[in-house]
């Protein structure tokens, strides 16, 4: 399953983010807790460079809570400055913003000793599509001031909102990269709503989030649509046994299969089946270690004459 998909706004977005960087202060880079590693945008880094940042995980109410605490350890390991919020109750709001203060705390110093008076904190806040950015603006804000949408793609243009006297924030639609050069990306960013449900067939993407949820929470997926014996079932099994559960049949009884992939895709979005992890610090050096033993393989069979002649 090869999921792709930039369409053309997010070129523009990826202009307008480098053009206005100059006058920022402090990125917010607002990632999804469910996915830490799939939701990051590589080519934020690029443009943002040396830029101070926050990172903020949204939707940590959606995610496993343990498996939170690992990628907090994981990222502050690494330098970087990393909180996990829910932009809906407002958890971590308070702190999110504190961190914002103290990023740019000794730019304010020198200022101050030059005899400047600082003007509010400039922030931008970045993201893929559906990770929360809106809502998160709102609650940020502490009043509706960004559209707010259940899909990708509600922001398009740039807006100012003033957060208090000491921070104010610049809005910017969701952006993703070209090309995912690792298909596990495509999924969960598919699977979390980043990406257009009527660019891919959702029973296939439905499926395997199944599979996927079988091999690490299969109790809560078993529980959810009242499933047994799961262990052998492929995803197309337990996306077909959840939809006899639930009725979703058409004419002859057969599965529709279409209407119960909905279902999942919605109730997994939701939370409904329960607070899950897709990725885990762990899933990052695996897939370090995959890519160098394939590329000493490359590298063997080359030396070994076994390269291709073209």
């Amino acid at each position: 399953m090869n999921i792709q998909w930039f369409p053309g706004h997010m070129a523009k977005t990826r202009r307008l983010l480098a053009e206005n960087l100059k006058m920022i202060d402090v990125v917010i880079e607002l990632l999804d807790a469910r996915i830490p590693r799939s939701s990051k945008n590589p080519e934020i880094d690029e443009i943002i460079k040396d830029k101070p940042r926050v990172m903020a995980f949204n939707k940590s109410d959606l995610a496993d809570d343990k498996v939170s605490k690992d990628w907090q350890k994981h990222y502050k390991s690494i330098g970087y400055s990393c909180i996990f919020i829910d932009s809906i109750k407002g958890t971590g709001i308070n702190e999110l913003k504190a961190m914002v203060n103290d990023a740019v705390k000794d730019k304010i110093d020198r200022q101050k000793q030059k005899g400047y008076v600082f003007r509010p904190v400039r922030t931008m806040v970045v993201g893929v599509p559906n990770v929360g950015k809106s809502s998160f603006i709102n609650k940020i804000a502490g009043k509706a001031s960004a559209v707010t949408g259940d899909r990708p793609g509600v922001t398009r243009g740039k807006q100012w909102i003033r957060i208090n006297e000491k921070i104010e924030l610049l809005d910017t639609p969701g952006i993703l990269w070209p090309k995912f050069d690792d298909m596990e990306v495509g999924s969960n960013l598919a699977f979390t709503g980043a990406i257009k449900d009527d660019i891919y067939d959702i029973a296939e993407v439905a499926a395997t989030l199944m599979e996927r949820l079988k091999n690490t929470y299969a109790d809560k997926l078993a529980a959810r649509y009242k499933l047994e014996g799961i262990d052998d079932m492929s995803g197309l099994d337990l996306l077909t046994a959840a939809g006899k559960k639930r009725g979703c049949l058409v004419s002859g009884g057969e599965i529709d299969l279409y209407r119960i992939a909905a279902i999942v895709l919605d109730e997994f979005r939701g939370g409904k089946i329960g607070r899950i992890s897709l990725e885990r610090p762990d899933d990052i050096l695996t897939v370090k270690a995959d890519k160098g033993a394939k590329e000493m393989e490359v590298k063997e069979d080359f030396e070994n004459g076994n390269q291709d002649e073209n």
